[in-house]
């Protein structure tokens, strides 16, 4: 609970979780793990068995202490959660994350492999968190793959992207007025989506700026995170772009 509430800050009253559930998720063969340096508890994940049955476990919190952090304890603790999957014989992992968070996108798109496959509005509603800033809970639902090698390339440049045709989805001529035009996407051209590299600083120094962002990322990436025969590929680049390939480039 102290590590959790470190990480996010919450109002006491509204916690992301409580030690009630952590104990009956702990009693019931789910995933419960803390990270240590030294003596020190640095980290802690949550997850649940999830559908497919048989298949699937929803990671639903992880989280790094200030602590923790420059120790790499978050992809430690991610290699743990997918090696806790796999030995009772799990194949996927699913979590979702805060799509305005670029150092978070970097990590699960290009460290760890991982595949965005929706996004949703205002999925938790109101957490009443610091990190959060009081913004709507925006969230993109992510899959890893386990039994893939995940050898993930990290894509061209932006300038790159955009000279093959890929276009700009949002427009960032005044960056705190940053307007999407989701007209300019096309099946045919990929896209490309950028996000501030530190929302989190933005929240508390520039509160309305980072409300703009979040319905200008919302415009962009809603249209073009589409299931089925449909769907593209994408990336993230450690610039804060996130980068879409052709419609269909990434079916499966």
């Amino acid at each position: 609970m102290r590590v959790f509430d470190d990480v996010w800050r919450p109002d006491p009253t509204s916690r992301p979780v409580g030690t009630d559930m952590l104990r009956a998720l702990t009693h019931t063969g789910n995933y419960v793990a803390g990270a240590f340096i030294g003596d020190d508890l640095a980290g802690g994940s949550v997850a649940f068995l999830a559908t497919p049955i048989g298949e699937a476990l929803h990671s639903h919190i992880t989280g790094v202490t200030r602590r923790g952090r420059g120790h790499h304890v978050g992809f430690a603790m991610k290699m743990h959660q997918r090696q806790w999957a796999l030995d009772r014989g799990l194949s996927t992992i699913t979590w979702t994350f805060d799509p305005l968070v670029a150092r978070n996108a970097y990590f699960n798109m290009t460290k760890l492999g991982a595949t965005p496959l929706h996004y949703y509005e205002d999925f938790y509603g109101d957490l009443g968190d610091e990190l959060g800033g009081g913004a709507d809970s925006d969230r993109v639902l992510m899959t890893w793959d386990l039994l893939s090698e995940n050898d993930v390339e990290e894509p061209r440049s932006v300038d790159e992207e955009l000279a093959r045709g890929a276009v700009r989805v949002i427009d960032t001529d005044d960056p705190s007025r940053p307007v999407a035009h989701h007209e300019r996407i096309t099946p045919e051209a990929g896209a490309v989506v950028e996000v501030p590299r530190d929302v989190e600083s933005m929240r508390v120094n520039a509160p309305l700026e980072a409300a703009r962002w979040r319905i200008a990322v919302r415009d962009a990436l809603s249209p073009l995170l589409v299931d089925g025969d449909a769907r593209r590929s994408v990336r993230f680049l450690r610039s804060g772009h996130y980068v879409f390939g052709p419609s269909g480039s990434g079916a499966r």
